[in-house]
C-alpha cells in the first residue's frame, strides 16, 4: 500500500467504463472494506450494484474516492468534515454553473435585442 503522503503517486485511472471494488482499491490505495464504509458515510458515493450485490464504480466515483482519501489522509479532515467540504464544493460548483448559464443567456438575449433594434 502507498503511504498517505504519496497520493500523487497513485496509478493513472484507465479508460474503462466500470471498475470493480478490487480495482478501485488498487487505484486509490484504500482497502475494500474502507470503500464500503465510505459508501455509507458519503451520500455522493453511489456505485452501481448488479447481480450478487457486486459493486461497479464509474470514473467519477474513483475521482471522488481519491478526493475523499486526500481530505482524510493528507489534510486531516474527519469523516464529517470531509462530507461537509464535499457537499459545500458541490453547492459552489452548482452555483458557478448557474452563473455561467445566466451569463450565456444574457449574452444571447442582448444579441437578439440588437437584431430587433435594427
Amino acid at each position: 500500500m502507498l503511504e498517505a503522503s504519496n497520493n500523487n503517486e497513485l496509478p493513472v485511472i484507465p479508460g474503462k467504463r466500470y471498475f470493480t471494488i478490487g480495482e478501485v482499491s488498487e487505484l486509490c490505495a484504500v482497502k475494500p472494506h474502507v470503500l464500503r464504509y465510505w459508501e455509507q458515510e458519503f451520500p455522493q458515493l453511489k456505485p452501481i450494484k448488479r447481480r450478487g450485490n457486486r459493486r461497479y464504480y464509474q470514473r467519477q466515483d474513483v475521482i471522488l474516492i481519491r478526493q475523499i482519501r486526500s481530505l482524510l489522509y493528507e489534510h486531516g479532515f474527519t469523516i464529517g468534515g470531509a462530507r461537509q467540504k464535499l457537499s459545500g464544493d458541490e453547492v459552489k460548483a452548482d452555483s458557478s454553473m448557474s452563473q455561467q448559464i445566466v451569463r450565456q443567456l444574457r449574452m444571447e438575449l442582448e444579441e437578439v435585442l440588437d437584431i430587433l433594434r435594427r
